[in-house]
């Protein structure tokens, strides 16, 4: 992997690539993957804000009118919450984190402790020749002194078209917010098909938006296949540590923005609290730690691999 980095509004961006894909991070910015390029494609993954510029925030800064797109990562929570004593802000401690990063053996490593929860992340990036993935081996630590109940998301905001198709395998779904969506059921459905619809086909750009709840899948996938079924971007992941996958879209609705967000997640619903209650959270006691891969594939998807999987 190569690897280079330049200086962009004060912050220090780091770019891995090799032959195929290109990858952009920004320290700064909590790790966030600012770009995915496919190089022999010359495609963009990623969705920008282009309304707004990269920059840092401070911690408890509202995380909606300050969406910039790209990669992040919500830890240790979602909404504003009260977590086992701690108040923590919106979308969580890591996306206004500062965190430092080393260039080790062809592997770019962000890491740093979070104020709050004290939880600390260290995560690996590295690319193999001739592959469109990038892995990311994450390793997370509870050096807190006390048990810690946290939600940890991954948070893909990407380019869309009306006729894409998300990739889960899925059984079960159910509306977040009935009051926003294009659909207005509060009951649990059989995954994508939900009031006469085929909730997994990206619409037109309507002025309405999504938000669903997925779970029981079959596997640790979760994409978007674009809507000529010849391009992929998906996450790959253990499903002990992101059981739940949550996806969100907006088709114009949310400040006239136009991008699905996929959300591979260890918690549901949103509230932490009202996860632990179901038992349906991270947990990590004191000096406990979670090691994990999630590899991202950005790339070319032949219509034999769409018939043999999907």
């Amino acid at each position: 992997m190569k690897i280079s980095s330049r200086e962009y509004n004060g912050m220090i961006v780091l770019t891995g690539e090799n032959d195929q894909i290109r990858f952009e991070i920004i320290p700064a910015m909590g790790g966030k993957l600012a770009s995915v390029f496919n190089k022999t494609l010359n495609k963009e993954f990623l969705w920008h804000n282009e309304g707004l510029d990269l920059g840092l925030n401070a911690p408890g800064t509202d995380y909606d009118s300050h969406f910039l797109g790209g990669v992040d990562e919500l830890l240790p929570n979602d909404i504003p919450e009260t977590i086992d004593s701690l108040e923590y802000p919106d979308h969580g401690e890591l996306w206004t984190t500062s965190l430092q990063y080393e260039i080790k053996e062809n592997k770019l490593i962000v890491y740093g402790k979070l104020a709050q929860s004290g939880l600390f992340y260290r995560k690996t990036l590295s690319l193999q020749p001739g592959s469109a993935e990038i892995h990311l081996d994450y390793q997370m630590i509870n050096e807190s002194g006390h048990t810690r109940h946290f939600l940890w998301k991954l948070h893909a905001a990407l380019k869309i078209s009306a006729g894409d198709h998300l990739l889960s395998s899925a059984r079960k779904a159910k509306v977040v917010y009935p009051e926003a969506s294009r659909f207005s059921t509060t009951d649990e459905f059989n995954w994508p098909l939900v009031e006469g619809h085929d909730a997994a086909l990206v619409p037109e750009k309507n002025g309405s938006m999504d938000f669903f709840y997925l779970y029981e899948a079959l596997e640790g996938e979760m994409g978007l296949i674009s809507g000529d079924g010849k391009h992929l971007f998906a996450y790959r992941y253990d499903q002990q540590v992101f059981p739940f996958q949550w996806y969100f879209a907006s088709y114009g609705q949310f400040d006239g923005h136009y991008t699905a967000i996929l959300e591979p997640a260890s918690a549901m619903p949103v509230s932490v609290n009202e996860a632990m209650k179901k038992q349906q959270c991270t947990v990590l006691a004191a000096g406990q730690q979670i090691e994990t891969r999630v590899t991202i594939y950005a790339g070319e998807l032949s219509s034999s691999e769409i018939n043999d999987r999907y």
